[in-house]
This record gives C-alpha cells, sequence and structure tokens, in this order.
C-alpha cells in the first residue's frame, strides 16, 4: 500500500520536470551565450517565429527589479494554451493579414540596407593564401614551362606552416609528431609528367627555395632558418655555424658549449642568438587564413564620481523582443486545424519561453557581476596583487542562485574594467593563508609574486625552483616545489639554466 502511495505522489513531480525541463533547458543555454551568440540567436528567432517582434525602443535602465529571482522557475501557463483561452474565431486569411500587418516600411528597408551595407564595407577581404602567393610568384619568373609546372606541383606538398611536407593536423603548435616530410621521390612519382629526383631536387632548390617568404619549402627547421639568412642579416656567417650544429644547445642556453666548440667569443654567441630571433621558424603561417577574433565585453564596470561602481551590460546592439499580441489575435477560431493549432501553440510557447529567458540573462549576469565586483574591490581599486580568492559557490550563495547559475552565467563571458578586459573567471580562484598576515591570498597574487622573483633575480646566478620556493615561503607564500615548477610552465618562464646570461660571468 505504501508503495503504491509513493508511486502516486511521485507522478506529479516526474510530470512538472517534464513540463519544467525544455523551459529550463533554454534558460540554461540563454544565459550561457556571450553577447554576440546571443544577439545571432535573437535575430534567427526573429526570422522564423511569428510570434516574436522587435521592441522599437530600447530600455534605458539595466538596473535588476528588486523582486527578480533568477532562481525561481519562469512563469508559464501549464496548461500548454497560453493566450488561446481568449481566441474564438480565425481570419482565414490570416496569413495574408499577418504578412500585410508586419510589412516593412521603405524607410525601415532603407536602414536595413544601410546597415548591411556597413558591414559588408567593414568586411576584411579574404586574405591570400601561401599557395596562392607563391603560384603568383612562380607565374612571374622567366621559366621555361616544364620547370614552372614542376615548381608549381612541389608547392602543392608545401603545408600551412610553410614546410615542405604535411601535418596531420592544422595547428600553429609546433607538433613534430604530425609533421611528415614528403621526400623527392614522392613529389617526383605523384608528378603527371616524367621527372626524377634530381630534376625535383633542381627546381626545389632554384625556384621554390628562393620564393618569398624567405625559409618556404624547408623541409626541417634547420634549412628553413638557413634559407633565411642573406647578405643583410646580422652575424650570417657566425649563426650559419649555429644553426647547422648547435640549434639544441641555444635551445638549452648552452653558451660555453657553444664558445668551447666554435670558438666565438660569448657576447658575439649571444649577439647572433638575438638575430636569431629575428628570423621566423614557420613563414607560411603570415598567410594563413586565420580567423580574427574580436573580444566583445558582455558587462562594463565603470567607475563613478563618488568613487563608486556602475556596471551595465553591453546589450545595445542586441534586439529587444516580446510577444507580438497582433499576430496573436489574428488566431481566433477554434475550429482551427489540431496540428495546426499544436504547432501555433509551440511556437508562441517557444517565444514566451526566450522573451522570458533573455530578461533572466541580463538580470542573472548584472547580479552575478556585481557580487564579483563586491568581492574584487581591492583589485579594482589597486591592483592584480591584490585579487582576492573566491569560490564560485560564494558568489551563488549571495545571488541565491545554484552554483551551475553561475558557471553558465561568467562562462565565456568577458568584462570591461579600469584596469582592462577580463574574462569573468578570471576573477575565481582559491587560495592560500599567508603566513605572516593570516589572510587568504589568491593563486593568482602567488602567481604575480614569482614573476616579480623572476624579474629582479641575478641574471648570472638566476633563481633556482628550490630557491623560488625558499623566497616565497619566506614571503608568507606557503608553495611546494611543485606548484612553482607549474606556475612557471603556465607563465611561460624558462628554467633557471635558459635564464642565465653568460656574459655576466658565472
Amino acid at each position: 500500500m505504501s508503495g503504491i502511495g509513493m508511486r502516486m505522489d511521485m507522478s506529479p513531480r516526474m510530470d512538472q520536470r517534464q513540463i519544467l525541463a525544455p523551459r529550463m533547458i533554454q534558460s540554461m543555454e540563454i544565459l550561457q551565450l556571450p553577447i554576440a551568440d546571443l544577439q545571432a540567436k535573437i535575430e534567427k528567432e526573429l526570422q522564423e517565429n511569428p510570434f516574436l517582434e522587435q521592441k522599437e525602443k530600447h530600455g534605458e535602465t539595466d538596473e535588476v527589479p528588486p523582486d527578480f529571482n533568477p532562481d525561481a522557475p519562469l512563469k508559464h501557463d501549464t496548461t500548454g494554451d497560453l493566450e488561446f483561452s481568449r481566441l474564438d474565431e480565425l481570419n482565414r486569411d490570416w496569413d495574408n493579414h499577418f504578412n500585410e500587418e508586419h510589412r516593412v516600411s521603405r524607410g525601415a528597408m532603407d536602414e536595413e540596407g544601410d546597415r548591411k551595407l556597413d558591414a559588408m564595407a567593414n568586411m576584411a577581404n579574404r586574405p591570400q593564401s601561401l599557395q596562392d602567393h607563391l603560384a603568383e610568384q612562380i607565374g612571374e619568373l622567366e621559366l621555361d614551362e616544364a620547370t614552372r609546372r614542376l615548381a608549381k606541383h612541389i608547392c602543392s606538398f608545401i603545408d600551412r606552416t610553410g614546410y615542405l611536407g604535411t601535418r596531420e593536423k592544422a595547428s600553429e603548435d609546433d607538433d613534430r609528431d604530425a609533421f611528415r616530410t614528403v621526400s623527392l621521390a614522392e613529389i617526383a612519382q605523384s608528378y603527371d609528367q616524367l621527372a626524377t629526383d634530381e630534376e625535383v631536387e633542381e627546381a626545389l632548390t632554384d625556384v621554390v627555395h628562393k620564393l618569398e617568404p624567405a625559409g618556404v619549402g624547408a623541409r626541417d627547421l634547420k634549412e628553413c632558418l638557413l634559407l633565411q639568412l642573406n647578405g643583410d642579416t646580422p652575424y650570417r656567417d657566425v649563426l650559419r655555424v649555429l644553426v647547422r650544429d648547435h640549434l639544441e644547445d641555444i635551445a638549452n642556453n648552452r653558451i660555453p658549449i657553444i664558445q668551447k666548440a666554435t670558438k666565438f667569443d660569448i657576447p658575439t654567441i649571444q649577439e647572433a642568438i638575438e638575430a636569431l630571433h629575428h628570423l621566423d621558424p614557420k613563414p607560411g603561417l603570415k598567410f594563413a587564413d586565420v580567423e580574427t577574433r574580436y573580444v566583445m565585453p558582455d558587462v562594463i564596470v565603470e567607475r563613478t564620481d563618488d568613487d563608486d561602481f556602475n556596471i551595465r551590460l553591453t546589450d545595445e546592439w542586441v534586439p529587444k523582443i516580446r510577444i507580438s499580441k497582433r499576430t496573436v489575435d489574428l488566431i481566433k477560431n477554434k475550429d482551427l486545424d489540431d496540428k495546426v493549432r499544436e504547432e501555433l501553440r509551440k511556437k508562441l510557447q517557444s517565444a514566451d519561453w526566450l522573451v522570458k529567458a533573455v530578461e533572466q540573462r541580463r538580470n542573472t549576469l548584472l547580479k552575478v557581476t556585481r557580487a564579483i565586483i563586491e568581492h574584487q574591490r581591492a583589485f579594482l581599486d589597486i591592483g592584480m596583487d591584490h585579487i582576492q580568492p573566491l569560490k564560485m559557490q560564494q558568489i551563488a550563495d549571495q545571488v541565491k542562485v545554484h552554483v551551475t547559475t553561475v558557471s553558465r552565467a561568467v562562462d565565456d563571458k568577458w568584462v570591461q574594467t579600469p584596469r582592462g578586459v577580463f574574462p569573468l573567471k578570471r576573477f575565481f580562484g582559491g587560495g592560500k593563508e599567508n603566513k605572516q598576515t593570516g589572510e587568504d591570498v589568491a593563486y593568482e597574487v602567488m602567481k604575480q609574486k614569482l614573476m616579480e622573483l623572476v624579474s629582479n633575480e641575478d641574471k648570472a646566478t638566476p633563481l633556482s625552483d628550490e630557491e623560488l620556493v625558499t623566497k616565497l615561503n619566506d614571503s608568507g607564500y606557503p608553495v611546494a616545489r611543485r606548484t612553482v615548477t607549474k606556475y612557471r610552465k603556465m607563465l611561460k618562464i624558462p628554467s633557471s639554466r635558459q635564464r642565465k646570461d653568460w656574459s655576466l660571468g658565472s
């Protein structure tokens, strides 16, 4: 009996979860969208859902209503017939009527056209590809047709980084395992004319290796750098020796070994290495068709005259939407076909949910950002050294939402502050107690302290990781050696051996 009662008691709860799930999922998805994606989402819905329309005027305030609870369920007619209860007649020509009622005015069309033309005018032209650039140069050279065709064939094997080979992963990272050099024999065998390995090498050396960018068509890093050495390169003769025989020693800052082997003095070696840094190890990447991503802040934090902070959303360009009453009023017949009625009901329900989810996103993002700024006021007033340890659960408790709501609210969102533009996630992080002050110190502050120690060290005798641990602990920051090593790698700080300046002596 109790089992039956339990099942009967659970059914309404299960039904309620089934009703709430789609709306809550949509609400969470909208909350997680950054501003640019939200704009695209709303513009798409405006085109596809006839029950949505754009407000003519934007609101002038971003203030959160005092009674708004971002964690409360969105209000919704659980019968699923929102607005339909008051509809009793149908205008059979409602579709034509709708099109007539919503015909865009000439002025609006002109304004939209001007906006699209401006957008097109501001679009960057498609950059010239590396292959196009090489083919263009080959076309301008005085070559016989056979050599021209063979040179173009060779160039077809040049990957996006400029090397003669293939990469399984299209990445800017130097993944040696993914790169495979293409042999002269492979190039010759794949050519549609008879060609020997010697003919391929001659075309590669005499034509391809002389194209721009310098270093293109190389089979490894050593050849790429050697191809870039010319009469204008400082320390060219020294660099030819260093590149040919000592690239690994240079990478590990083994200057005494190089000095002993080459008999060059240390200042000359160091100046040559400085010139080496101006060569391009991946010359083809400057032609890579990489999409430039512009950071668009979702929130702006501005200091006010009374030394407080004003927080506002950057949603001026996001269309303000509402339910189109004119569209709803066109459906007034109880005899409406059931399938059509159901489809329209879903469209109207979806529009209602979207309007409320967008508003919920605005209010939640504002409240979460306000709470973050309250906790990180010292960072805004003084600087990064004063960022505080902060967990998402603290913000969730303050704003009275679930921690996953905070996570979605800050995900892929950026905030513009008087100290720069930062991802909202940057303000979260753990910390440890400072043994000297008894206060919690954010891990971010420890990283800043590590950078400060390295910046001020004696370059003749750089601090080892063990010595950095000692100095951090002496300053009240309790860290282990593995933590220092991890932070150093995260901050791209070389090891003490690589940081040593051998010209200063030992």
